[in-house]
Order: structure tokens, then sequence, then C-alpha cells
């Protein structure tokens, strides 16, 4: 396999990624990358600004050994700092111990870090501003290079073109596997807060640096998040039609009054708010079912081009990269591409359509559920089981952002067990004298030991 060069379409995070770990295994890789250099560059418009990176993300950089370069471009974030209308803000932290904490990372940022050190493998070639079309996953004898790229080898492939694939889009209009989009009804926009305009030597954002804000209006909401620079970028997540809905604000008084009634302490922050508004790409969301994800040997779908997620988790770079370190272990029992690529996929499917579903969830608990006073006391009660059994009993959350070594697959299971065993404890709190606020903690113990 390694007397073969290999092709990866796109160079944004997983792309690179990918190209630096197949080089230090004696691959020649080339990437062929649709946008300009962002080296030379901005990031393209409507590309979210931040990224959350946590813990499987942070494995794979650490196993590509650019984990050191990678620390000076993240944020730590200790939780969700919940703006309630009519209440000072709360944090709710997202765990208990201190590594437990995500981070914020400017895409622009790591994306231009991660393609130097692609770059300096002398076994990666990028090419920028060359489109990658025609493909028609055959066996390379067949298929041939497309005209657009002189010299480009022909397979394998390994489409790492995000959401938007035009890998994907070229196997499915050749029938060669199928695909569909599930859109979410709502939208999103990116909003600037600069840095504080008068910082202390401690503070110079706006907002406590160490969060992700969130402003939950149960419908909709605005989040929050740190950049290096002191700013943060705001990201209103809204319905595209509807009463209240983008489709609703037309005039710079709607969109005034829209956030003014609704985020009155966010208003101040965000400068020249109705321009910013109206000059901002509207970008849309939605779920990627592809399948299969290669057709033979000859082309492979990997990241977002495989299985694009809603943002609601933070998981969907952190997914990408953990794509990347499975196909590279996997390719120590393989002496084939085809078997490489189906094997690659009887392994990652599930675990992205786990944390598919575990991302659309997770929209409405943070623009919802945060505000539930059930929800605050369970998850209260879920961090002091997890204290007293902390090896049978991790809260979903912390499964997905903090513990790598448990799939997303056996997280989305054992979640559900532990959230039957929340109610059934919900339940029996609100039959005691206490009501609603007393954890019986010998029925935990019991329920516990049984089912996990």
């Amino acid at each position: 396999m390694r007397a073969q060069p290999v092709s990866i379409v796109g160079a944004g995070l997983a792309g690179p990624l990918l190209a630096l770990l197949l080089a230090r295994r004696g691959f020649t890789v080339t990437v062929y990358e649709r946008r300009r250099d962002p080296r030379a560059g901005t990031v393209e418009a409507g590309r979210s600004i931040n990224l959350a990176l946590a813990a499987r993300g942070i494995r794979a950089l650490e196993h590509a050994g650019i984990m050191d370069r990678v620390r000076p471009l993240m944020i730590l974030m200790r939780g969700r700092m919940v703006h309630e209308l009519g209440a000072p803000p709360a944090l709710l932290p997202y765990g208990q111990r201190p590594h437990e904490v995500i981070y914020s990372v400017g895409r622009g940022a790591l994306n231009r870090l991660l393609i130097e050190e692609a770059a300096r493998q002398p076994r990666v070639t990028f090419h920028f501003e060359r489109s990658w079309a025609g493909l028609r996953g055959m066996p390379a004898a067949q298929r041939g290079t497309h005209p657009e790229l002189q010299g480009a080898p022909a397979a394998p492939v390994i489409a790492a073109d995000g959401a938007g694939s035009a890998v994907r889009a070229s196997l499915v209009e050749r029938g060669l596997i199928r695909a569909r989009e599930d859109p979410l009804d709502h939208d999103y926009k990116e909003l600037p807060i600069p840095p504080a305009s008068m910082p202390t030597v401690a503070a110079r954002h706006a907002l406590e640096p160490e969060a992700l804000h969130v402003w939950p209006r149960r419908g909709f909401m605005l989040i929050a998040l740190p950049n290096t620079d002191g700013s943060f970028t705001a990201t209103l997540f809204l319905p595209r039609e509807g009463l209240r809905s983008f489709a609703s604000l037309q005039t710079e008084r709607d969109v005034q009054d829209f956030f003014t009634t609704e985020f009155p302490d966010a208003v101040p922050l965000i400068p020249d708010l109705p321009r910013q508004f109206r000059e901002h790409p509207q970008g849309r969301l939605g779920t990627v079912h592809a399948a299969p994800w290669h057709s033979g040997g000859g082309v492979l779908l990997l990241g977002d081009a495989a299985h694009a997620i809603v943002p609601f988790h933070g998981q969907g770079m952190n997914a990408a990269f953990e794509d990347c370190i499975a196909l590279d272990a996997l390719l120590d029992r393989h002496e084939s591409w085809e078997s490489l690529f189906a094997a690659f996929e009887a392994e990652r499917r599930p675990n992205a359509e786990a944390i598919a579903e575990m991302a659309i969830e997770n929209y409405g608990e943070m623009r919802e559920r945060v505000l539930d006073p059930q929800f605050l006391r369970q998850k209260s009660w879920a961090l002091e089981l997890e204290r007293r059994f902390p090896d049978r009993f991790i809260p979903r959350y912390s499964m997905v952002m903090f513990h790598p070594e448990i799939s997303y697959t056996e997280a989305l299971r054992r979640g559900a067990v532990q959230q039957q065993i929340l109610d059934a404890l919900d339940e029996r709190a609100a039959t005691a004298a206490a009501k609603m606020e007393t954890l019986d903690l010998e029925l935990a113990r019991r329920l516990i030991l049984a089912q996990l």
C-alpha cells in the first residue's frame, strides 16, 4: 500500500492532520483544496470562527505530536455561563474535576497550524485553488486523472472536503453511494464582541473569559466563545421562519428591538449591531447521512464529508480528528485499501450516528433545558452519583467530552440507562417528605449496581 501515493481532497482541519499521520508512516500524500491557501489570507466567510476542542480532539493532536504548538491557540472554558432574562449570569461547570474543561480555538489559526505541520513533511504536497471534479470512484486504471490536476495520482482518494463535499456529490451523481442531508430548521449568524474598551491587567475580555456564554430562550439562543485576542465570537441560533425568526428580522429596527428584548446585556457588547447583523452571512445547519462511505478501495469519505453534524455538542472537529487516528490505527491490520476502508466504516459509522443524535439533543438542552429546575436538579444528582460511584456512573456529557476511551455509541447507550435511573430517583423524590429535593442514595446504589 505504501507504494501507492494517496490523494486527500480538502485542506480544512481533518485533511492536513491525516496527511501528517500518513506521511509519518511513509506514504506520499498530495492534498487538494479549492480555497486559497489560508496561510495567506482569512478563513472563508460563512465558516464558523470558533470551535470547541475537547479530549477526543486533544488525543488526536497528541498522537500527531503537535499538541504543544496548538496549546497557545486555546482558551480554557470551565462551563456554561447561563444568561437568563432577569437574573445574574450563573456558571454551570462542565464537570467536577480540574481537567474536565473544554477549549475555544480559532478555526483559522488551527487550520494554518495544521497545514504548516503537514507541509513540513517532505512526503506531503499541497495544491490550493484546485477543485477536484469528476471523481468516478472506479479503480485507478479506469478513472484516470482530472485535467485540472496535472500529474495528480488517481487513487486512492480520501475525501475530507467537509459537509458540502464535492467528492460525495460526485459519487452520488454516479450512483456509487447514497446521501441525504437532514436540514435543521434553525440557521445561525456570527457577530463579534470586541475586547473590553477599558481592560484591566487581569481582564481584557468584556465577559468572563473562562466560559462558553449562552443566552437560552427556549426556542432559540445566543452563545459566545472567547478568543485569544480578548474578543468573543457570538453566534445567534434562530428559526429560519416564523414569528421569532431570521425571516422576521427585516429592518434595522427589527434587529435592534429583538436583541434589546431578548439579550439586553449583550446589546452593549456588539458595536453597530444592526449593520453587523445585515452584513454577516446567515449559515445553514444540518446532518449528513451517506452510505456507504467508500467506493471499493478507490475513494473514502472521512469527517464531515461522511457524517457532518450540527454543532451543539462541540464534537464535529473532535469526531473528524478521531476518524483520522482510527484510520491510522487500522493501517496496521490491513493489506489493501478496500479492506481498510470497509473496516474504517464499520468501526466509525455507529459512532457517527450516535454523536449526530446526541448533538441534536444537546441543542434542546442548551436553549431550553438549562432553564428547567428538574434538569438542574438531575444534573446536580448526576455529579453526586459520579462522586460516589465513579467507576459506574459518568454523566453522558462527561463521557462524550472528557472520556475518549468511551465510544460515542457506548456514551449514548449508558447515558440512556443513567437517565432512566435519574428519572426513577426523581419519581421517588416527588413522593418524599422533602418533595423533589431528596436524593435517595440507597435506591440509587441498587439501581446503579443492577444496571450499570
